[in-house]
């Protein structure tokens, strides 16, 4: 006979209802920080979700989502194989600085050429910087974490002084890159996006977004591939018994998600810079990828959807000094949901809180079916 669960139960073994009760007390948390400096709850709230349920505001939210969605792929990816990918970041500066000067450099190309070499050489870039490490861990055994952290410096002042290469530097005084050439352009055209009420900003890199997202779902669980990776995340020993090339695996690991990081750089220059600033700072977009394959569960479908949630945030957040509000109040919702996230294994004991009553009741049916049990066999 089956045991029926609480509610309790059901609540402490459910990943997806640790993530909604993350969610849930970010924004308590959010909510006690406006109260405390005096800022209406209601109002600051109320605008963070009329902001986004727009039209435009929609097309804002998806266009500010695209890279998100695919770095959180790219983290996702690492994940389920057994690697923590904490450079995305690096492999995204380098992905979009190679589509960039791709844009630039081939920007006569005709548009239905020019866009897939920009993703083909931010791709290759971000695999390039992903295999590196990888190389670094199977050849000396130099923890990833480590390598990956150097790596993403390294690849943040490449970038700024490729920037400042005179074939690749901006004419003018801005300290950037040239535009690239409307022929890597991903915007819609300027009528549609007038007819149909979207942002000035919108493009059709969402598409791609979803492509990977079925791809990288694909690859995971209908592929041998996906099965040897996931093998070797489970248990590189167990794996390595049974015929699999660990090092090889973790190569291939660290190219793939590379690549997707590497992606999702090209995706929000095409779509949304179309130049790259010389950095004073890192951008951070690799980092927000660890905390959408997080909120994801590392689940691409998953992933996608705490995308689209994420640069709900992002741009509603934009918008909170209208009514008063700090913008960096979404910073503090993130981080505890984040901080929730980590520590679920509190939701999971959550399975405890049984009244003491509850809990002698049934150990008691407990022993009784117990007992039963051995007088049947004698």
């Amino acid at each position: 006979m089956t045991k029926k669960k609480s509610f309790l139960d059901i609540v402490s073994e459910n990943r997806f209802i640790h993530i909604l009760l993350s969610i849930l007390l970010g924004f308590l948390v959010g909510a006690v920080f406006l109260s405390v400096m005096g800022l209406s709850v209601g109002a600051a709230y109320g605008r963070l979700i009329t902001s986004v349920t727009t039209r435009k505001g929609f097309s804002y939210v998806i266009v500010y989502s695209v890279p998100y969605i695919v770095a959180g792929l790219s983290v996702a990816f690492s994940f389920k194989t057994g690697v923590f990918n904490i450079g995305a970041e690096g492999q995204f500066v380098v992905g979009s600085m190679a589509a960039a000067c791709v844009g630039i450099l081939a920007g006569n190309l005709p548009k239905p050429i020019l866009i897939p070499l920009c993703f083909i050489a931010a791709m290759a870039a971000g695999a390039i910087w992903g295999i590196i490490v990888g190389f670094l861990k199977t050849r000396w055994g130099i923890n990833e974490v480590l390598s990956m952290i150097m790596f993403n410096w390294i690849a943040f002042y490449l970038s700024n002084f490729i920037a400042g290469i005179p074939a690749i530097h901006s004419d003018g005084t801005a300290e950037a890159t040239k535009n690239i050439s409307p022929n890597a352009s991903m915007l819609f055209s300027k009528d549609f996006i007038k007819s149909a009420g979207l942002c000035p900003t919108a493009n059709w890199g969402i598409l791609v977004a979803i492509a990977m997202t079925v791809l990288v779902w694909f690859v995971i669980e209908k592929t041998t591939l996906g099965y040897e990776l996931k093998a070797v995340g489970s248990n590189k020993f167990a794996a390595e018994y049974g015929g699999i090339n660990v090092n090889r695996s973790i190569l291939t690991a660290l190219a793939i998600s590379g690549a997707l990081a590497g992606l999702a750089g090209a995706l929000q220059l095409m779509g949304m810079g179309n130049r790259i600033s010389v950095f004073s700072s890192q951008e951070g977009f690799g980092f927000a990828g660890i905390v959408v394959a997080l909120i994801g569960c590392s689940n691409p479908f998953g992933v996608l959807i705490a995308g689209i949630f994420y640069g709900a945030l992002m741009f509603g957040g934009s918008k909170l000094n209208l009514v008063g509000a700090p913008t960096q109040l979404i910073n503090v919702i993130v981080g505890t949901v984040v901080f929730f996230i980590a520590i679920s294994v509190i939701f999971e004991n959550l399975k405890n809180l049984k009244p003491r009553a509850n809990r002698n009741t049934e150990a008691a049916a407990n022993k009784k079916t117990a007992e039963q049990k051995e007088g049947s066999k004698s």
